[in-house]
């Protein structure tokens, strides 16, 4: 937590009581030290290096040339190098081309900046053996972060600004970024650098206009206090409220996890019942989390972002929302779903072609063995769970697929009813059987995935009804459609897999041949 302002004591030891109260250090580690060459990380490398011995650290130094500034810019790494050497600290000093990236990223400068940056010292801090790496971020800078996060619409989790470890995750590359200096004033830097003899660099870049953080600190903190002279002390208080209140929240989300939430193939998932019954602010809160978890950062997720998903809580199922990082939001009947691709939850692969069915024997499909067979009606009599003769019921055998349960399981029963939701539903054993007359169904089959228009009459019904409406009515959830297969006759589709036949191929006492197909998964 921020403490308040007018410290009266010596700068290293209210860093190390920094350091220490937080555990922002690991002793027996190398500490990568990140050193722009200005005042504030000039002012921490020197308070580390004098600390070192009482943190139980190893320094190591590290400056990337971003080549925005020329000779500026070579001038800064040459200063930052002599400073390491007269220190005795290692260094590790490269330039990158931040231009290129930011136009091959189209993202701002700034960004850019930032990222070749971040990339670089989790390159070196890999190299040398470190897991933390500090930055000389100052009080100063958690103010202007705080209005930052104002001014482009923040929530709670926003208002905290710079927190004294954060974790950096990119690309595989990961490290704990650590601020000692967060409770020291940028003209304490400056006057710690005057005191010791120091003379760091001045970047110019700093009084351009164009970078938002750069108008904040010229123009708008300006502003603020000549409507409140204690506008830092005011946002400061605010950030530590945010803090606590977050730090509730925290706590709750993480009770309610296992229960409203769990991660599955890089998707999260969400109950639906009992993620509606909870205060907006726990949504809200848990809706962060679950993004951070894929994405490792929040850092392109706005409260917009989290408001649209707010608003389309109640919208029907198949409704999907495209989020930053190639996220999507997307609901269920019984479920929300935040991940890439949600349809790689379904336990269907996907069909890209039509494929013909050998009658009788093998076929191979991408993700499927399927075996048809020619069977005696005679042969269904004696099965369990229900089953009967075709002399004693006109409707059909499928094996896989009974009201309330599974559509996966291993027995043979009627046809399941339309109620059936999909709560649950999971491949148990790989295995769908279904029965049809083989006089109906003809023997030039193929299995191919829906296409507009389908039309289908499930087994009970006296007229067809389009595919898309059974699927509706079946609650099969809607990042599944795609991937079931179909199995179709040239008049007209005889299966849908794990579900219903057509009413028009059941089985009857005048059946003579029995078509018997096995879907397993291979």
């Amino acid at each position: 937590m921020m403490k308040r302002e007018g410290h009266q004591q010596p700068l290293e030891p209210r860093v190390l009581r920094f350091i220490q109260e937080h555990h922002l250090v690991s002793s027996q580690y190398y500490l990568l030290v990140a050193v722009s060459g200005g005042p504030d990380s000039v002012c921490l490398l020197h308070v580390l290096d004098k600390l070192k011995e009482e943190l139980g650290v190893r320094l190591h130094v590290a400056h990337l040339n971003h080549q925005l500034r020329g000779a500026e810019s070579e001038a800064d790494a040459r200063y930052v190098a002599d400073l390491a050497h007269r220190l005795g600290i290692p260094v590790t000093v490269e330039q990158r081309d931040v231009k290129a990236y930011h136009a091959q990223q189209h993202c701002s400068l700034e960004e850019a900046a930032r990222e070749v940056r971040y990339t670089f010292l989790a390159e070196v801090a890999r190299a040398i053996g470190a897991d933390r790496v500090a930055v000389g971020h100052t009080t100063d800078d958690h103010i202007e972060t705080i209005l930052m996060h104002l001014v482009r619409g923040t929530g709670t989790r926003g208002l905290r600004g710079l927190q004294p470890s954060s974790r950096w995750l990119s690309l595989g590359n990961s490290f704990t970024i650590v601020r000692p200096l967060l409770e020291v004033r940028r003209e304490e830097t400056a006057g710690y650098c005057q005191q010791h003899q120091l003379v760091p660099r001045m970047d110019a870049s700093n009084l351009s206009l164009s970078p938002l953080r750069n108008r904040i600190r010229h123009q708008l903190l300006p502003l603020l206090k000549s409507y409140n002279l204690g506008v830092a002390a005011a946002l400061l208080r605010m950030a530590r409220l945010a803090e606590d209140d977050l730090a509730f929240l925290d706590g709750e989300s993480a009770r309610l996890w296992g229960e409203l939430a769990r991660e599955e193939e890089n998707t999260v998932i969400l109950d639906k019942e009992g993620f509606l019954k909870l205060p907006p602010a726990l949504k809200r809160h848990l809706l962060r989390t679950s993004i951070e978890k894929l994405l490792g950062n929040l850092k392109d997720i706005e409260t917009r972002h989290i408001e649209e998903i707010m608003d389309a809580l109640t919208k029907p199922a198949g409704k999907r929302l495209n989020l930053p990082g190639g996220l999507i939001f997307s609901i269920e009947y019984d479920k929300y779903l935040i991940g890439q691709d949600p349809a790689a939850l379904s336990p269907f692969p996907g069909l890209d072609a039509e494929f013909t069915l050998r009658l009788p024997g093998e076929t191979l499909i991408p993700g499927w063995r399927i075996e048809a067979s020619v069977v005696d009606p005679s042969v269904v009599k004696g099965k369990p769970e229900g089953a009967l003769a075709p002399s004693e019921t006109t409707i059909p055998l499928i094996k896989g697929s009974v009201k309330g349960r599974s559509p996966f399981k291993t027995y043979i029963s009627p046809a399941p009813s339309k109620e059936r939701g999909t709560k649950g539903v999971r491949l148990i054993d790989n295995i769908l059987t279904a029965y049809f007359d083989l006089d109906r169904t003809g023997d030039k089959l193929l299995v191919r995935s829906r296409k507009r228009g389908d039309n289908f009459q499930p087994l009970g019904m006296s007229q067809p009804k389009k595919l898309g409406e059974f699927m509706i009515d079946a609650k099969i959830p809607h990042s599944w459609r795609q991937r079931i297969p179909i199995v179709c006759s040239p008049k007209h589709i005889l299966w849908v897999v794990g579900w219903h036949i057509d009413d028009r191929v059941k089985i009857t006492e005048a059946t003579k041949q029995i078509l018997c197909l096995e879907f397993e998964r291979g």
